[in-house]
């Protein structure tokens, strides 16, 4: 099975580096990773401190491992976090923030790099967030006797660990040395391969980062500038299937404002967008000046502000749930106790699941059903009211993932061991 992940690697390099002639994102992948290794040399060699090394695919990984490593941080306030990415859309975010000094792009696997990423970084414990796997680096860590916790862990049949062809993947599982995962049923396959006093069942520590956000809530003028007072649906992290299915809403319901956040921003999924929803303004128009009379619909061309924008909405509806990039993340929304709609794809989310038998949130199939759906909140208090409470008793009910990871680390003395 090696060869075959030797041969992944090749194919998936070749890939990034011919997308790269058209695509931005690929682009900065690449670039990115040159001199990747001075730079951690340079900021590392010095250190004496504990390092805790915290690994995330993405954006959204980030988000879930930053609530424990804000706790660890706070339990320890000597150690030195050290951050790494695989994809752009998570490293070019944190590194704009700075709010983290030692961020950087994770170097391609292979034994070679493995091999100096650990020779410079010298981790004493290891954050792996929710999922993505790398042979190599998961492996070095394990010979090097470091601790590595899986954070956030999720595991279904689906998996390539439970099929006959996982046992490279199997492997990697035996490396770590503690799986948190959120919820039973992760439990339950997991343990088909693993030791069951391996895992803790610690639930999202997206729960803990969304609370975080929504209690330490900044308005945003603009936002309010544009609402003024009205009835206010934010649709998040929306793609082509999405928008489709709002279209015809949006331009029947001239006195509704409507706030749509796309997925992707480049300049010409904006166009794109804009052009869909005839009455729109973007954001950037308004922070430019521009006073958006007669228009309902404000399109969302920067990142960083959704989580505070489902704040403002009376209903809010989360993209993804109609193709198979998979939906994203509910929890943002459900948080400020606001209804949440989705589309129907949703097998990949098992907190979609938990939150409509909760009765805070709804999957709807076609334009047509949301149409109602949003017809019948609007129109029905009472209804609206209890999906807003039930929202959010969910997000918090599913609160302290971060804490039991930060006692696992304190009860074994993780970070004292030198």
């Amino acid at each position: 099975m090696i060869i075959f992940y030797h041969l992944f690697l090749w194919i998936y390099r070749a890939g990034v580096f011919v997308v790269a002639f058209f695509n931005p994102k690929a682009r900065l992948w690449i670039k990115g990773r040159v001199n990747v290794f001075s730079k951690v040399r340079r900021d590392l060699l010095q250190i004496n401190s504990p390092i805790v090394w915290m690994h995330a695919a993405s954006l959204g990984e980030f988000e879930q491992g930053k609530p424990v490593l804000k706790k660890i941080l706070e339990k320890y306030p000597g150690i030195v976090p050290v951050i790494s990415f695989f994809s752009p859309s998570g490293y070019e975010v944190v590194k704009e923030k700075n709010e983290f000094k030692y961020v950087y792009y994770l170097p391609m696997d292979s034994v070679v790099n493995a091999h100096l990423w650990m020779h410079f970084v010298k981790p004493d414990l290891v954050l792996w967030i929710k999922y993505e796997y790398w042979y190599f680096y998961i492996r070095s860590i394990y010979k090097k006797g470091i601790l590595l916790l899986m954070v956030s862990g999720i595991y279904q049949r689906q998996q390539p660990f439970f099929k006959w062809y996982g046992s490279l993947y199997r492997k990697m599982l035996k490396s770590f040395t503690h799986f948190f995962v959120q919820n039973r049923s992760s439990q339950k396959y997991l343990s088909t391969l693993v030791s069951r006093d391996k895992i803790t069942i610690s639930g999202d520590t997206r729960c803990d980062r969304v609370i975080e956000i929504a209690e330490d809530f900044h308005p945003v003028e603009k936002i309010e500038e544009f609402i003024g007072g009205k009835i206010t649906i934010v649709c998040g992290s929306t793609w082509e299937a999405d928008e489709d299915v709002w279209s015809h809403f949006v331009q029947e319901h001239q006195d509704i404002r409507f706030i749509i956040a796309p997925h992707e921003i480049d300049k010409e999924n904006i166009e794109f967008v804009k052009k869909r929803f005839k009455k729109s303004v973007l954001y950037s128009q308004l922070l430019d000046g521009y006073e958006g009379k007669n228009t309902n619909c404000l399109i969302i061309d920067n990142v960083g502000i959704l989580s505070r924008l489902y704040h403002y909405a009376t209903i809010t509806y989360v993209g993804g749930g109609f193709g198979d990039d998979g939906l994203h993340n509910i929890l943002e929304a459900a948080v400020y106790g606001k209804p949440v709609l989705f589309g129907p794809v949703i097998y990949k989310n098992f907190e979609a699941s938990e939150m409509m038998d909760a009765g805070g949130a709804l999957s709807v199939d076609s334009a047509v059903e949301l149409e109602k759906v949003v017809t019948d909140l609007l129109t029905d208090q009472n209804l609206l009211d209890k999906m807003c409470l039930a929202a959010k008793q969910y997000v918090y009910s599913n609160a302290g993932a971060s804490e039991k990871i930060v006692d696992y680390i304190n009860r074994f003395n993780l970070l004292n061991r030198k």
